[in-house]
């Protein structure tokens, strides 16, 4: 049996014996091969007891999100990799929720942490110590001025809400703008239905605006987004021109006149939606919201918790895909590669009116922390994984499109790189969201194949794939498989 402290090299091993690519019969239809590996069943705690444990002794919002409904038990990952307990290998193509940027137990992130804990785990910044500076300076490095002044948390959270009071410390003001579909506004159920959940000490304070859709929004066409798929709807714009792009404008500048003070505090959104479905807006529309945000006082905070460190593949950053410079940037997920960090990037301007007050951190830029965070970004140079996410996601979104141009109920492809959505409907020309229980069907059925991806948008309707940014084409062409056959069996279930 596979135990916990197996070497990497053990697992590559392991892996090599059980990456074949599906085989296919005469009739076409792959046969999806095994997905035990050479161990079997892992020693420890029984599934029945610790789903008995997961009942009484965690918070009953824990089942809540348990996703499946024969849960997966994991045991060990390894790159794109994840083993159950039983032995079963599932390609991970959701990372943890778009977390896991390097790969599961990368050795040379392993490395890096297995060295800093023999040295140092804790200590605060109320001390000064190298692996909280080191890293400040790399990771500023990889932004464009005036960006280049860092607070270290402990999550993407955590990361928005100090960004929330730095921006009403700098501006005075009090009030945020945020698209609807905003990811750490809403909660997913186990049933894919989003609830909002503003933060209750700032509900009051909060104003949404229409998120630029244009797929499921009243306004869009087939040249709206930077990404390798467009939409199906049609388009008569002019060469560049955007009438989708002035219409969900229009509606922010209704939202300033009729729901916000003259002045506000500031503007947030994610380059792509995350939890809202990978949703992209038009091209231009970040750089005319920044310039409205900015007149009424307003700062500009790109949100990069799940859009950062390369995964849109164009950009190391999601919103230089957008040809703008934010004021503050907050970031997390895949800044430690799963390891629980976040940071929030800003101007010397805004950091100095922060400073008027005191504000203290336990555990944000702990040694550790640091030492994963910084190997990781020296990862993602060595291994070349922003152009993997370019290359490999341009693939997989352009073979998904095969796929919605083939089934009636895949309404919508999209994304950059490897943060990706696919939108299920009823039919194409209804728009309707494909119902939860349809949803869960083909969920299941790809979790059952072998393969881990997620679920998103206000209706649950959108697979959601992340994956880490260590994967190959032929594990696209293994999902592909997997993907059309769980399609069809329910199409034929239907």
């Amino acid at each position: 049996w596979l135990s916990t402290s197996c070497s990497s090299l053990l697992l590559l091993f392991w892996l090599n014996k059980c990456s074949k690519k599906p085989q296919l019969q005469k009739n076409k239809h792959p046969i999806l091969q095994p997905l035990s590996c050479l161990f079997v069943s892992i020693k420890g705690m029984s599934k029945d007891r610790m789903i008995e444990i997961r009942r009484q002794n965690c918070n009953p919002m824990t089942m809540k999100v348990t996703y499946y409904k024969k849960p997966v038990f994991i045991h060990q990952g390894y790159m794109q990799w994840l083993w159950d307990v039983d032995g079963r290998r599932y390609l991970d193509l959701f990372a943890g929720v778009a977390t896991v940027s390097v790969g599961h137990c990368h050795p040379k992130v392993t490395a890096a942490a297995e060295q800093q804990l023999k040295k140092l785990w804790h200590t605060t910044s109320i001390y000064v110590y190298p692996t909280l500076h080191e890293y400040c300076e790399k990771l500023a490095s990889h932004f464009p001025d005036p960006l280049k002044v860092i607070y270290l948390t402990n999550s993407g959270s955590e990361s928005n809400d100090l960004a929330i009071l730095m921006a009403r410390l700098h501006t005075g003001n009090n009030d945020i703008i945020t698209l609807r579909s905003k990811f750490f506004l809403f909660y997913m159920t186990n049933k894919g239905i989003l609830l909002i959940l503003p933060h209750m000490q700032i509900s009051l304070l909060f104003s949404w605006t229409m998120c630029p859709d244009v797929f499921r929004g009243p306004w869009g066409g087939s040249h709206c987004r930077d990404s390798p798929v467009q939409t199906i709807r049609e388009c008569t714009c002019a060469q560049g021109h955007c009438m989708a792009n002035e219409q969900y404008i229009a509606q922010l500048k209704e939202t300033f006149a009729t729901s916000v003070p003259n002045r506000i505090a500031a503007f947030f959104g994610e380059p792509i939606q995350g939890v809202g479905g990978a949703v992209q807006y038009p091209k231009n529309y970040l750089k005319d919201a920044y310039k409205l945000v900015r007149e009424r006082g307003g700062i500009c905070v790109a949100d990069e918790v799940q859009t950062g460190f390369g995964r849109t593949g164009s950009h190391f950053w999601g919103f230089q895909g957008h040809d703008v410079i934010p004021d503050m940037v907050t970031m997390a997920k895949g800044i430690g590669n799963g390891f629980p960090m976040g940071a929030v990037v800003t101007t010397p301007e805004i950091a100095a009116s922060f400073a008027k007050g005191l504000h203290f951190n336990t555990f944000g830029g702990n040694p550790l922390a640091c030492a994963v965070a910084s190997s990781v970004l020296d990862t993602i140079r060595e291994d070349d994984t922003q152009q993997n996410s370019l290359r490999v996601g341009t693939y997989l979104m352009t073979e998904l499109a095969k796929l919605r141009d083939k089934y009636e109920i895949i309404g919508d492809v999209r994304g950059k790189g490897l943060q990706i959505g696919v939108e299920m409907v009823r039919d194409k020309a209804s728009r309707d969201p494909l119902p939860p229980e349809a949803m869960a069907e083909i969920f299941e059925d790809v979790k059952d194949m072998g393969v881990l991806i997620g679920k998103g948008a206000i209706y649950g309707q959108t697979f959601r794939i992340k994956p880490p940014m260590c994967i190959t084409k032929e594990d696209v062409d293994f999902f592909m498989a997997v993907f059309d056959k769980s399609v069809r069996n329910y199409m034929e279930r239907r």
